[in-house]
């Protein structure tokens, strides 16, 4: 059986939007109370598991986690990658609707795959490839300023114009500066809402993993800098801290080079997605005897430990969302490969050595993956 898109009661979703709504004083998904000003923060990569494996290192994060007045855990979606999971927060729509489904994805327009965090160019305006209108363009229509809190690299990148569109970048190049400037927009606005961004536990993880004293030192930062930005505070104010996707780590002994499995590239053109989770696309030459010649090898080579699906397959198990646009489908691979166990898959032709020295993993559904904290804050932790 395949896994449910649904294995949590709420997902990344209905977080920015039930915090929109919440400045709106309207009701909401998450029963979020009405606020004046709304903060989310978004720690990279930062999953239940791995925050329970150290609770010690992060008491206040913990102390959230474990109150039991409100749901402090959800589902971050499918795929499990950064670019998929923020453009569902940040629309609130799933994938099949906003189109960006995976790490890297087919452009079918020009027969590539491109980047979906880096590779944007001329040929893939962001604002035209990510389908809907993001909850920051809603907030400023609606009369409310919307900011987002990051490092200044990521200031006008084309991801930033594909998913944060609407809203107004400030920066600062620490985890604690970046609390700073969002009490300050706290501060100088009577209403708000403000999103902010924290990479570090992410990039830490792909390098050395969340098991690493690196990851802790990271965790540590981020437990203070919320403990003091919690306290700060004030009446009509709430903010929530959530996540885009956990992690595991992966050795490279758990590695599989898929293009040395005879049988497992016959007919395929191009390859996408991440190395949890590929997603193959038919050559158009390709007949069928030879798609399901294949897609046989496929399952015969790695069912055991990961599931092997048909885009049909995946859309009809809902991974990519209940609706699933006709512009999007495209850009979903002919045949998905999601790991279940903890390995990641690689072509040893292409792979950079960056790429394959990649500690920390994710982008499939295994729950160290899937399950991230929604913890609540200011007004929001009495709701």
């Amino acid at each position: 059986m395949l896994p449910a898109h649904h294995s949590h009661r709420f997902s990344l979703a209905d977080v920015l939007s039930s915090l929109f709504a919440s400045v709106r004083h309207e009701d909401n998904a998450l029963d979020l109370r009405p606020v004046d000003r709304a903060v989310v923060v978004v720690a990279d990569g930062l999953g239940v598991a791995a925050l329970r494996a150290r609770s010690g290192h992060a008491r206040s994060l913990m102390r959230m986690l474990l109150d039991d007045t409100a749901p402090t855990t959800i589902g971050s979606g499918f795929p499990t990658t950064t670019a998929a999971a923020l453009a569902t927060l940040t629309t609130g729509h799933n994938p099949g609707e906003h189109g960006i489904v995976g790490y890297t994805a087919f452009d079918a327009a020009h027969d590539r795959v491109v980047n979906q965090l880096t590779g944007w160019d001329d040929l893939m305006p962001p604002e035209r490839w990510q389908l809907e209108q993001t909850l920051f363009e809603r907030s400023v229509a609606d009369g409310v300023p919307a900011f987002v809190v990051g490092a200044a690299r990521y200031a006008d990148s084309g991801f930033t114009r594909a998913v944060l569109r609407g809203a107004e970048f400030r920066a600062s190049p620490s985890i604690e500066g970046r609390f700073e400037v969002a009490r300050d927009i706290l501060d100088a606005n009577d209403r708000a809402l403000v999103y902010l961004y924290v990479p570090e536990l992410d990039q830490v993880s792909h390098r050395h993993g969340w098991e690493s004293e690196q990851w802790i030192a990271r965790l540590e930062e981020l437990d203070s800098a919320v403990r003091m930005f919690s306290a700060g505070l004030r009446e009509g104010e709430g903010a929530l801290l959530t996540a885009d996707h956990g992690v595991l780590d992966v050795p490279a002994g758990s590695h599989v080079h898929f293009d040395e499995i005879p049988g497992l590239l016959d007919g395929i053109r191009h390859v996408a997605g991440e190395p949890r989770c590929l997603q193959l696309h038919w050559d158009p030459d390709a007949d069928e005897a030879l798609r399901a010649r294949t897609l046989a090898a496929w399952q015969a080579s790695e069912s055991a430990r990961s599931w092997v699906v048909t885009r049909e397959e995946a859309v009809a198990a809902g991974w990519f969302g209940p609706v699933v646009k006709p512009e999007v489908l495209p850009r979903i691979g002919d045949v998905l490969v999601a790991a279940r166990d903890g390995i990641a898959y690689y072509d040893t032709r292409t792979a950079t050595a960056s790429a394959r020295a990649m500690v920390g993993q994710h982008g499939s559904v295994s729950s160290a993956e899937t399950e991230i904290p929604l913890l609540r804050m200011g007004d929001y932790a009495a709701s």
